[in-house]
């Protein structure tokens, strides 16, 4: 039968079967061995043992389309990054360390700013101008108010969706907006791992049917750029290539160059100081990895 991981914790995956049961499995030692880990997406075959309770063994994963390991998931259609607005006021340089993970891996990205209530509307324009010329859509949200809810939902639609950001910024209380049956998916298997169904410690994923999945995903509070080499980490800020002509040399990393078109768009307010300042972060610790 096949199925889609929709858990796995302590060795065990829960596998949402094409009967719409849930089956606890166990991953056959030949991933092991080929140092293959299964991963919430995932879709498998497996083999039933049991149908009271339902269990099996997981005999193969199908081709991925794509695979995280922070946070571990598979098969992703979007990810939507959320941070709150204020309280906690949003790390700006955590957000872009995530932007740089998700374009390595070639996922698009929507940015939710909840707890929108918060702040006025010249904040939410300031998140705006400092993302939207990198390509990312912004989303004002609110789970107090019900602000952008039925926007994301319609995002959502007929798609995979994996929901990431720090923790304590409103993750699970917009997961319980958008899709109030997941409390009761995870009732079977909160039961059998005695484990609190609201604070989320894996990456879990949740069916609304007619192909919408959401997958909630831990908090994070550091990342690691990783798997960049310091003179590809530029593309990585695409608002970068239209000033990229300005720049007197080829291969222009826009951090020591005299001439160069991306820092005079910097000056000019057309790119972001933040972004900017945050890619020259990032390209001085890749250049420290290299050197040690």
């Amino acid at each position: 039968m096949t199925g889609k991981i929709i858990k796995g914790i302590a060795g065990f995956y829960y596998v949402h079967g094409a009967d719409e049961r849930i089956y606890e499995c166990k991953a056959k030692g030949i991933f092991r061995n080929r140092k293959i880990k299964p991963l919430v997406g995932d879709n498998v075959e497996i083999s039933v043992l049991s149908q009271e309770p339902p269990e099996g063994n997981i005999d193969e994963i199908l081709e991925r389309k794509n695979a995280l390991i922070r946070p571990a998931a598979a098969n992703i259609d979007q990810v939507l990054v959320v941070f709150a607005a204020r309280d906690p006021e949003p790390n700006l340089n955590l957000l872009d360390r995530f932007l740089v993970m998700l374009y390595q891996a070639d996922i698009p990205v929507v940015i939710a700013f909840n707890k929108a209530e918060l702040v006025g509307e010249d904040d939410m324009e300031r998140y705006r101008r400092i993302y939207e010329p990198a390509g990312y859509r912004v989303m004002s949200v609110s789970t107090y108010e019900g602000r952008g809810i039925d926007e994301i939902r319609s995002l959502m639609r007929g798609k995979t969706t994996a929901f990431a950001g720090p923790s304590g910024v409103g993750k699970s209380s917009l997961t319980n907006l958008l899709m109030p049956e997941a409390n009761m998916e995870t009732g079977d298997i909160s039961e059998k791992i005695r484990r609190g169904k609201h604070t989320t410690r894996h990456s879990q994923l949740f069916s609304a049917g007619g192909g919408t999945y959401m997958m909630d995903t831990p908090g994070f509070s550091s990342i690691y750029v990783e798997g960049v080499e310091p003179n590809q980490l530029k593309d990585c800020f695409p608002e970068f290539a239209p000033y990229e002509e300005g720049c007197r040399f080829l291969g222009c990393v826009h951090i020591g160059e005299k001439v160069c078109g991306v820092k005079e768009a910097v000056e000019q307010g057309k790119i972001s100081r933040s972004r900017y300042d945050n890619y020259r972060m990032f390209y001085e610790e890749q250049k420290d990895k290299r050197r040690y």
